[in-house]
């Protein structure tokens, strides 16, 4: 559990950029995401790119999924390049309202022990429609003249094997935060194999968000992801998406609603598919009805 709430709204980014102690980080995951980044974004912000600084892309998703961490020393490395410092304030956003890259980063500062760090409610959107103000200035980072000081991921994680070792145990639950479309196996835009982990349940991670793309009330949170886990203990609990980044949109709701944190499966679906586990498909789920 972290002692600072892990959402920020664009007044509350606004107050805590004027005290010159906050470094803010433009997460955007896309192909275009730097063209983007460079065109317009959040005045003051720093670049991140995923696959360099949030992930070690493998010669095969195989070896721990399409966005496995990167090495602890790398991340340190990152980190200190861009300045940040155990005193510093991180404000992070993407252009997914928050749910996609900015909760990577988030998990993966919080998981180093940084407590000073928040995803802007809204992402860049929300920025938008409040008139924070946008430009397309080049911002030169400040490097930290010391290494970031961790040595270990702290925040639970699972592997593939310990994954499949809960997935038939009624005592552990298994959360598969992609869309409703890719947990059963009607499309997969991404991954070699649509369906989903056998014993894992679907509760999509945009169900997070409001119609105006702001995260939902932390009481409406915490009741949906009470009943969700019901009885389960906080150490069997499960959370995934397809590699690991939109998982972690779901982990900051429940930080946000005041819950344990559950375990995060980095390699998710593109691990486990791509190493031929065992698989719920669209075929099965025909043959069962």
């Amino acid at each position: 559990m972290q002692s600072t709430p892990p959402v920020i709204s664009v007044e509350e980014l606004v107050a805590l950029k004027s005290t010159g102690r906050c470094i803010i980080c433009d997460a955007r995951n896309n192909a275009h995401a730097a063209e983007q980044y460079a065109q317009e974004h959040i005045d003051g912000a720093l670049f991140i790119d995923v696959n360099k600084h949030l992930a070690k892309i493998p010669d095969s998703p195989q070896l721990g999924g399409r966005h496995p961490l990167p090495r602890i020393e790398d991340f340190a490395d990152t980190l200190s390049y861009l300045g940040i410092t155990a005193e510093h304030h991180v404000v992070i956003y993407d252009d997914a309202h928050g749910a996609n890259a900015a909760a990577r980063f988030w998990w993966m500062l919080k998981a180093v022990g940084h407590d000073k760090v928040y995803v802007l409610n809204g992402g860049i959107q929300q920025a938008k429609r409040m008139g924070f103000p946008l430009n397309a200035n080049t911002v030169v980072n400040a490097k930290s003249p010391t290494l970031y000081p961790v040595t270990q991921w702290l925040l639970p994680t699972v592997s593939m094997d310990e994954v499949e070792a809960m997935s038939g145990n009624a005592k552990s639950r298994i959360l598969d935060v992609r869309s409703r479309e890719r947990f059963e196996g009607i499309t997969e835009p991404i991954d070699r194999i649509a369906g989903h982990i056998p014993g894992a349940l679907n509760l999509p991670f945009t169900e997070n968000l409001d119609n105006q793309g702001l995260i939902r009330d932390p009481r409406e949170l915490r009741k949906t992801y009470e009943d969700f886990f019901h009885d389960i203990r906080p150490e069997n609990r499960i959370v995934h998406c397809g590699s690991g980044v939109t998982a972690c949109h779901t982990i900051l709701a429940m930080a946000y609603a005041g819950l344990s944190l559950p375990k995060l499966y980095v390699g998710s679906w593109s691990e486990w598919s791509n190493n031929h586990k065992p698989m719920i498909t669209r075929d099965d789920e025909t043959n069962r009805a």
